[in-house]
């Protein structure tokens, strides 16, 4: 029998395949276009041993060539890594700012250094200089109540504030409430501190739940800070103010903003030589080391050849990699970066089967395969399956024997219970797109939050940072406890918040949901969405305050905090997460391939 109806208009949103219409319900085969419509989707036609009458299907394809092939990641080479007199550079001025470090007694200017270096990308290399600082301002200031607006400028008092949350201190907003006169508004004359307001700004973005003096400073500012980069288009602390209102200092991942302040600081006035000389030498070395765990990866995908035998996946290896660098630069991360790339590009390929190629009932037989976890499973599986189930099975285990032998723990059923989760997240959004039903926006964020699959980056992390791996820990990360879960919801709201390029459509996303659910325009979908990620983030700033008493460690708790910014930064102008964006170009040429200073054009 024929298909009754086919139609595959290139411009429109997402298309759709519709077989004879009796059997429509159990073979009605999913084709997702991306949002782009110069981008369309390919096709083909298949026959399946799954489907009992064989009956002809269209599939989807998500497949578009990589720029950045094998040959071109085997390419990147970085005189950094093999040129030992940088690395004896690089000792030199690292013990001249932990001189400096020492030097530094003025408690403002402390404050001034810590937040340079960590604007810099290179507070990593000194925390114990920095704890030992801030213990003492923290035990100074707020403890013994010496905290003396008088004797600190707004820009100070905001930003004493802002490291201290950063650092897990749970400093007071309290001292805010001064900046208010007796009838309860924020005082005129601070207005005209830009310095002073910019720090405040970003100061409010550490706030938790109830604190609703930093909502308000964060409106206030906000809302003068714009006046003011409208009045001043051609002041140079118009740049760092746009810079700031774009995307606030917390929200940024911190590799591409060490990448940009670089530039910012390099053009003051009162630039340290030293410092400068450092951070752009600690950033290529840093690279270097990047490139050598990116080619890791690149071989492992090749010689797994599921890019080569499968003709509908994304090859998004280097955009993988480029959100893992987001989550943990730290070089001496360099094992989990590889093993999670790993993860993520196998996610992207199963994501891709259930979003535009397999049929329902293929993707219900992945899924029970996957939740069986035993290879006698495959037998029913058709052979594009196969061989996906048989690469993520064979990298699990591999990840599960490696901490078995490295720290005794048998962890695999860990992973089996997350890979589970994960593929029926999936199947639950697939016959949603199926039936045509809209969730409401409470069921769309408890599946759509498995279904970004941040929680699956983040347990494997988890196994790579911790060290050891407490029993506690293990027993919170069963149900995907507040880090994950918070650090998950603004990666799936922040995807969401791409523009439409076309209508409304695919599998609902939490604006139509919410739209739906209450008949918001999508305007105010859009703000409501907005709204959630910062109660969200509220969360996450609560997790930092009580990281010592957290089963978590802190670096966990940081690289969870990271991949929610990896979030906001890869979709904050659209679907930056495809290559054909120039801005993600850009920054990954940035990151990974031309050191600072090349001045190297693509």
């Amino acid at each position: 029998m024929a298909l009754c109806n086919l139609s595959l208009n290139q411009t429109s949103n997402f298309t759709k395949v519709e077989l004879p219409c009796t059997e429509r319900n159990s073979l009605f085969v999913k084709i997702r276009s991306s949002n782009l419509s110069h981008l369309p989707l390919q096709y083909e036609r298949v026959s399946t041993d799954t489907i009992s009458d064989k009956k002809e299907i269209v599939r989807g394809s998500n497949y578009r060539p990589t720029i950045y092939h094998y040959g071109y990641i085997q390419s990147l080479n970085s005189e950094y890594a093999v040129e030992e007199s940088y690395g004896r550079k690089h000792d030199k001025l690292k013990r001249e700012v932990r001189m400096m470090l020492k030097q530094v007694v003025n408690p403002i200017d402390q404050l001034d250094l810590i937040d340079v270096l960590q604007r810099l990308g290179l507070s990593y290399h000194f925390q114990e200089e920095i704890t030992e600082i801030l213990d003492k301002v923290y035990h100074n200031n707020i403890v013994s109540g010496k905290d003396k607006q008088t004797q600190k400028n707004l820009h100070t008092s905001a930003l004493e504030f802002r490291l201290l949350r950063q650092h897990g201190y749970n400093a007071s907003p309290e001292s805010f409430n001064s900046l208010k006169d007796n009838m309860g508004s924020f005082k005129p004359c601070i207005t005209t501190d830009i310095k002073g307001m910019l720090s405040l700004y970003e100061a409010s973005y550490h706030s938790i739940e109830g604190e609703s003096i930093l909502d308000e400073v964060r409106d206030f500012t906000r809302k003068h800070l714009n006046e003011f980069v409208n009045r001043n288009k051609d002041d140079e602390r118009s740049e760092i103010v746009s810079h700031a209102l774009s995307l606030p200092l917390h929200w940024r991942m911190q590799r591409l903003e060490a990448w940009w302040f670089i530039d910012v600081y390099e053009r003051r006035d009162n630039m340290n030589p030293v410092l400068l000389e450092l951070a752009k030498l600690d950033f290529n070395m840093v690279q270097a080391t990047h490139q050598d765990d990116l080619k890791d990866v690149s071989r492992w995908w090749t010689g797994i050849g599921l890019g080569e035998k499968l003709n509908f996946p994304r090859d998004t290896l280097m955009q993988d990699f480029f959100g893992i660098v987001g989550m943990m630069f730290d070089p001496h991360l360099g094992y989990c970066r590889r093993m999670v790339a790993k993860v993520n590009t196998l996610v992207n390929v199963i994501d891709d089967i259930y979003d535009v190629y397999g049929t329902l009932e293929e993707l219900e037989l992945f899924t029970d395969a996957i939740d069986r976890w035993d290879t006698s499973a495959m037998d029913r599986l058709p052979e594009y399956m196969k061989l996906c189930y048989l690469a993520l099975h064979n990298t699990v285990n591999e990840i599960a024997f490696d901490i078995l032998k490295k720290q005794g723990l048998h962890i695999i059923g860990h992973l089996k219970k997350a890979w589970a989760g994960l593929s029926k997240s999936y199947l639950i959004e697939a016959k949603w797109y199926h039936t045509g039903y809209i969730p409401t926006l409470q069921e769309y964020i408890d599946n759509g939050y498995i279904s970004v699959a941040a929680p699956i980056a983040l347990l494997h992390s988890y196994f790579f940072v911790a060290n050891p791996i407490t029993g506690e820990a293990l027993g919170y990360l069963e149900e995907y406890p507040n880090i994950i879960r918070s650090s998950s919801i603004i990666c799936r709201l922040s995807n969401d918040l791409r523009p439409f390029l076309g209508d409304l459509g695919d599998v609902p996303k939490s604006i139509e949901c919410y739209m739906k659910e209450t008949g918001a325009s999508e305007e105010d979908a859009r703000k409501h969405i907005r709204s959630l990620i910062s109660k969200t983030w509220k969360k996450m700033n609560e997790e930092h305050l009580v990281a010592a008493s957290s089963p978590f460690s802190q670096p966990f708790i940081e690289v969870a905090t990271n991949a929610a910014r990896g979030g906001l930064c890869m979709y904050q102008e659209g679907d930056n997460y495809l290559t054909q964006y120039p801005k993600v170009k850009d920054w990954i040429n940035f990151l990974l391939v031309h050191p600072i200073g090349s001045h190297t054009e693509e």
